[in-house]
Order: C-alpha cells, then sequence, then structure tokens
C-alpha cells in the first residue's frame, strides 16, 4: 500500500512538472539558445529532488572524471524516460537526438527545435540517417555533446537489443579528436518503461571510458556494446 501511494504521488507530481515544462517552455523561444538549455538543465535537477521526495528514488553518478572537456559522442543505455533528462545534470550543452514524432508535439516541439535537439525521421531510410549524421556533425563541430541511444528505444534492464547502424555513421563522420563516451545505467529498475510502480533505491549512471575515433566499423561497435551491455548488467548488481 505504501508503494502505491509513493508510485501515485511519484507519477502525479512528475508529470505535472512535464506539463509545465511544455506549457512554459516555448515561451523561452524569443531568446537566446542557451537560456532554453539553462531552463532545461533547471527543470531537470528539481525532477531529481522530486523523484528524491515523492518516491524515494536518488541518484549516483560515477566516472564523471573521465569526462574530457568539449564536443563529444555519448552512445548510451536507454532503460527510462529518466536517461532523457539526466545529461543536463552534467553536461555542458548537451544535444539528444530524438524521434521525428516528437518534434511534432505542440509547445514541446517548438521547444526542442530552439534547443537545436536532433530529430531523426526513422521511416525515411538512408536520407534520414545522412540527415541526422549531418546534423550532429554540425553541433560537435560547435562544440556540443550529442547524446544517441544506440538501441533506439527504451529496453528493460537486462533485455538485449541489437544496437543501431545511426551511431556508427555518426562515428565515421566525427570531427577530429572527438571521442565517443560510452554511458551505463540502471535507471529502468526503479522508474521502468511504461510502468506505474516506482522502486525507492539509487539509479547508478556510469560513465565508461571514452573510444578513440578512427577504429574499424567493426572493432568499434563490438567494443562500444560489449561495453555499455557489461557495465549495465554489472549495475543491476548495485545496492
Amino acid at each position: 500500500m505504501i508503494l502505491w501511494l509513493r508510485s501515485l504521488a511519484f507519477n502525479v507530481c512528475m508529470f505535472s512538472w512535464i506539463t509545465i515544462l511544455i506549457a512554459f517552455s516555448w515561451t523561452l523561444i524569443p531568446f537566446p539558445r542557451m537560456v532554453m538549455q539553462r531552463m532545461f538543465r533547471v527543470w531537470s535537477k528539481i525532477a531529481l529532488w522530486l523523484m528524491r521526495v515523492t518516491a524515494g528514488i536518488d541518484a549516483r553518478f560515477v566516472g564523471l572524471e573521465k569526462i574530457p572537456p568539449g564536443p563529444l559522442l555519448v552512445a548510451a543505455k536507454h532503460q527510462s524516460i529518466w536517461d532523457t533528462f539526466i545529461m543536463y545534470v552534467f553536461l555542458n550543452d548537451p544535444q539528444y537526438v530524438l524521434k521525428q514524432e516528437l518534434m511534432r508535439i505542440p509547445f514541446w516541439g517548438w521547444s526542442a527545435r530552439k534547443s537545436e535537439h536532433v530529430p531523426v525521421d526513422r521511416d525515411a531510410g538512408a536520407k534520414a540517417l545522412r540527415d541526422m549524421v549531418d546534423a550532429c556533425v554540425d553541433r560537435l563541430e560547435k562544440g556540443r555533446q550529442v547524446i544517441i541511444f544506440p538501441q533506439g528505444t527504451r529496453t528493460a534492464p537486462g533485455e538485449q537489443q541489437r544496437y543501431h547502424p545511426g551511431v556508427m555513421a555518426i562515428y565515421q563522420k566525427l570531427p577530429e579528436g572527438v571521442p565517443v563516451l560510452p554511458i551505463a545505467l540502471n535507471s529502468g529498475v526503479y522508474w521502468g518503461r511504461r510502468k506505474f510502480a516506482v522502486k525507492p533505491g539509487t539509479i547508478t549512471l556510469e560513465v565508461l571510458d571514452p573510444i578513440p575515433g578512427g577504429l574499424p566499423r567493426k572493432a568499434f561497435m563490438q567494443q562500444l556494446e560489449d561495453n555499455i551491455e557489461a557495465a549495465s548488467t554489472r549495475l543491476l548488481g548495485a545496492p
């Protein structure tokens, strides 16, 4: 009963907070892009506080010292809505690769475009992939951090799904000196996909060793998948 009540409080508070974001963020569109980015950062930090207060879900960040300065291609495990905003807490100028459909949402889509997140139409084939790669390279050349979920969707903790070629396509076009930063996490244990109930505890996000550019296609994809999957599996046993 207590878990159900905490889950109810969590869902009411979090989705109300998301509604406030959608309703308010579009008013910042006339201002410089970084004003919108700072708003998203403040929103994300308050969201972490709401999670801790309502559901007893805390966050632990491991390996932040491994994050190099400047532009990065961040390749992260994706298990929860949590992953879609948490990068704002510790990255300077994050740019998410996200579904084109999200850009069509009134107010939210306008705000995401203002922040210059990268849309991808997953049904449009090769042209969509080229457009996505070009947009990611543009953001990286401007010194930002591009976040992509290589599996393309949220997966349940412990679930294995293939890594899509989008991350490889970006990797082949990386500006000189830009590394790939793999990230493992266990957010789905506490806030699962399409689940009402949440579990109190501590979500762990672990930054892994950067992967330099220039590796052969197969070697890069194998290293990326092995590193992220092994670390994410290990985190399932984290206290």
